[in-house]
């Protein structure tokens, strides 16, 4: 049986495992936060993005959220039955979707303005480590926008490596 620190198979050694295990477990921390305002995790992201901008075509906030509006648009219509965003169709396109916050989708700011300090303390985290681990996310983000997909001339990694 190969070493499992060397075995670039190994379960525990996949950078995709990792990944897919904490994004669980983060967002499993959001869920008891999230369940008082009646939003799910990813009804979230689009609230904070319309936090940020107030207003956005179904499209530009497709694109915040890394989603598709085919994907986001019945979120956005939960969204909209529940009171937290209003949805209306552009007078010069159609086609255009507009998203755009309510005053209550507005008033929620406040209550979720305890949702990072209480995600930092039960992560045992601070301010530097959390930003750390951002960056370093936010750079895996980025590069995998660029990467090739299914490109058979990749170097030969390094033993001992994670993939």
């Amino acid at each position: 049986m190969a070493d499992p620190d060397q075995d670039l198979l190994a379960l525990e050694n996949q950078l995709c495992y990792a990944l897919a295990v904490a994004s669980r477990r983060v967002i499993g921390l959001y869920r008891p936060l999230l369940e008082p305002m009646g939003l799910t995790h990813p009804q979230y992201l689009v609230i904070l993005a319309l936090w940020q901008h107030d207003s956005l075509s179904l499209r530009e906030l497709a694109e915040r959220v890394s989603s598709d509006p085919p994907t986001l648009s019945p979120l956005v219509r939960r969204l909209a039955d529940i009171g937290y965003v209003v949805r209306e169709r552009s007078p010069h396109d159609e086609r255009s979707l507009t998203i755009s916050l309510t005053p209550t989708g507005r008033e929620l700011r406040q209550q979720a303005a305890k949702i990072p300090p209480t995600i930092l303390d039960s992560l045992q985290m601070d301010l530097d480590e959390l930003r750390t681990v951002h960056q370093m996310l936010t750079g895996l983000i980025d590069r995998t926008q660029s990467a090739p997909v299914g490109v058979g001339s990749h170097a030969e990694p390094q033993q001992g490596t994670r993939s």
